[in-house]
This record gives structure tokens, C-alpha cells and sequence, in this order.
């Protein structure tokens, strides 16, 4: 699991919130899964294939948006984040920086 975590930034990231929103079959199950902190707010699921697609889930009790990132060595620096929520319309929107 470890060489997967130092390889993250290689990665193409799929989230499967707009397949959730437009009514399409839900992905297939992920393996793996663990709250991220002690309240049981944030959620993180995860699995790999064996080309080592990686595909995430974060499930966050939130005031409308979430932010998520992911680096070789646990810093800001040079991390990959990730940005999505909701407007008060209800569009969504998603970034990767």
C-alpha cells in the first residue's frame, strides 16, 4: 500500500459525484475505508485495480463544500488538492489544483 501512496500524483483521481447526481449505476464497491478524524465527520473510501487506478470517496457531513489533498510526503507543498461543493442554487462544482 505504501509504493501506491508515494505513487498518488502519478494518478488519474476519479470522484463518481456527477454519476451519483445524474442518476447513473453506482460504481462498483471499494475495498477500503476509514474516518479520518475522532467526531466520524469525514469519511474516506478507496480501492485500485490492477493497473493502480485509484478510485475515492469522501463522505463529509459539510456546510456545502469539501476540500481534500493528497502529497508524497503528508505537507502542503507540492500537493495535489482537490475542491468540490454545492452553491445554494444546488449546482455543483469540482476543481483540481
Amino acid at each position: 500500500m505504501a509504493v501506491l501512496v508515494s505513487r498518488i500524483k502519478a494518478m488519474l483521481f476519479l470522484l463518481f459525484l456527477p454519476s451519483f447526481c445524474s442518476g447513473q449505476p453506482a460504481p462498483p464497491p471499494l475495498r477500503f475505508s476509514i474516518f479520518l478524524e475522532p467526531s466520524n465527520m469525514v469519511y474516506l473510501r478507496w480501492d485500485h485495480d490492477k493497473q493502480e487506478m485509484m478510485t475515492f470517496e469522501l463522505q463529509v457531513h459539510t456546510t456545502g463544500w469539501v476540500a481534500f489533498g493528497f502529497s508524497p510526503h503528508g505537507e502542503l507543498p507540492g500537493s495535489d488538492i482537490v475542491i468540490g461543493g454545492v452553491f445554494p442554487n444546488g449546482s455543483i462544482y469540482f476543481s483540481v489544483s
